[in-house]
């Protein structure tokens, strides 16, 4: 299928309906699929990358794979000026480079369901493998550090482990998938200028590694269900935890793109508001507010204690009690009220009253003017989709309304995830956009959200939605 597709700077490949192709990941020569193409280069960009590009006859994985031997095929470097060398990508999944030959090759972003098989691969990626730093791992070594680049790998990965679990994790998030631990948390703690390479350091995989932290008895690993590892415990008073000093917060983990420049993201103020209805303008008048007129909560209940008291109308011989006269009457009371409801306490009276107003609100982003709208702010709604391929997909939308970049945060959570990632118009919604991410990846966007955004939790419907511990997402 199209979507998903990667369009180089170069653009796509010339291909002809018929015309046999190969299919790779980004930032990996060998194929993992073989197939014909079903339409040209031209029509696939006259349907905007949407619908059945290509008759898939063989992949990586498929039942002709599990014929032969099943080997693992080894990764092939793009080349040095390869125009498909773009971004890290899911997956190292790789097809026999002898399929290659001189095949045309388009590039799909990656798309495996995270099983305990596509686990071992998420643990065994990094982000370094797409980097172009000529020095291995992009780790810019210093020259006077005498200690090999694989025994600085082993100390930024304990240190990345130790940052995670004595800043970032809490007991409340156990268990914790070690794929989510590593994507959400350790990736994090890397320090701004240095990339987490675990195929560098001595432990190879993280699960050899978090099986020697658990030996140290730091953690304990449990395998909740069949090839998927969880943290279950966490021995938060091990010397090694407690004696770990914090390095500076960077603040590269909260960015967001201001044209050329980066700068924090701070989640802006959000303050609710009332509107005066045309039902209720006689009670407002008196204090010079007419239809339509924005109030805060606090400007309501002034002018309700005031109207109250200016016309006699708290009761002599309980002050807690409101006489209600027939513009009170007409504003606040049901018509099956208005002749047995003579009086009200003072705080059902008040939210009564706030209640009949109109919502609104205002909303303040760091160094610029309030915005001001009517009704209630949607909240950044988080849903689960079921795809015709049985596979689920994550889906964001109302991001913009938070000052978030909704192509930003897909980034982000492409990286994290490690899976595909696609931004598209929201349905129904005009000028707004949605985030798709394959998979269940609820965890991810409420740490993002809530622990990296700050987002207040009310803001954000849906996070029931995450996969629990031991469930395949």
């Amino acid at each position: 299928m199209l979507p998903g597709l990667v369009v180089p700077p170069a653009g796509l490949p010339q291909v002809q309906r018929g015309d046999l192709c190969a299919i790779a990941l980004v930032g990996n020569r060998a194929p993992v699929a073989i197939g014909v193409a079903a339409m040209s280069t031209a029509e696939m960009l006259t349907s905007g990358l949407k619908g059945r590009g290509f008759s898939v006859l063989h992949t990586y994985q498929d039942h002709l794979w599990r014929s032969g031997d099943k080997s693992s095929p080894p990764s092939i470097a793009p080349l040095a000026l390869d125009p498909l060398d773009l971004s890290e990508e899911k997956g190292s999944v790789q097809a026999d480079p002898a399929l290659q030959g001189d095949m045309r090759r388009l590039t799909l972003e990656g798309e495996e369901e995270e099983s305990g098989e596509v686990q071992q691969m998420y643990e065994e990626k990094s982000l370094s493998e797409a980097s172009e730093d000529p020095s291995p791992g992009g780790l810019n070594p210093d020259p006077t550090d005498s200690r090999t680049l694989q025994e600085q790998m082993d100390e930024l990965l304990q240190r990345c482990f130790l940052q995670a679990l004595k800043c970032r994790v809490k007991k409340a998030d156990l268990p914790l998938l070690t794929s989510t631990f590593l994507g959400s948390h350790m990736f994090s703690c890397c320090p701004e200028g240095r990339q987490l390479d675990i195929k560098k350091s001595s432990y190879r995989k993280l699960s050899k590694f978090l099986q020697q932290m658990q030996q140290e008895h730091i953690i304990q690993v449990k395998e909740l269900s069949k090839g998927v590892e969880s943290i279950v415990a966490v021995d938060w008073k091990h010397p090694r935890i407690t004696s770990f000093v914090i390095p500076e917060p960077s603040p590269t983990s909260q960015t967001i793109q201001e044209g050329s420049r980066e700068q924090p993201y701070h989640p802006p103020d959000i303050k609710s508001l009332y509107c005066v209805p045309a039902s209720m303008t006689l009670l407002f008048q008196e204090s010079g507010h007419k239809k339509g007129s924005i109030l805060e909560g606090a400007e309501v209940r002034a002018i309700i204690i005031s109207y109250a008291k200016k016309n006699d109308l708290v009761d002599a011989d309980n002050k807690n009690l409101v006489k209600l006269d027939p513009v009170l009457c007409d504003c606040i009371l049901e018509k099956n009220e208005q002749h047995t409801v003579m009086k009200l306490p003072w705080d059902s009276l008040l939210t009564r009253c706030l209640e009949k107003l109109q919502p609104a609100y205002q909303v303040t982003f760091p160094g610029q003017e309030p915005i001001v709208k009517k009704g209630k702010i949607c909240p950044i709604d988080i849903t689960l989709a079921q795809r015709a391929s049985n596979k689920k997909v994550t889906v964001v939308r109302n991001l913009e309304a938070y000052g978030l970049d909704p192509c930003l945060v897909a980034a982000i959570l492409q990286q994290r995830c490690q899976a595909s990632t696609t931004v598209t118009p929201a349905p129904g919604a005009k000028d707004s956009l949605q985030v798709q991410i394959q998979g269940n990846q609820v965890h991810h966007l409420s740490w993002l959200l809530l622990e990296e955004y700050q987002l207040p939790r009310k803001y954000v419907q849906g996070l029931e939605k995450a996969p629990r511990p031991g469930k395949k997402k």
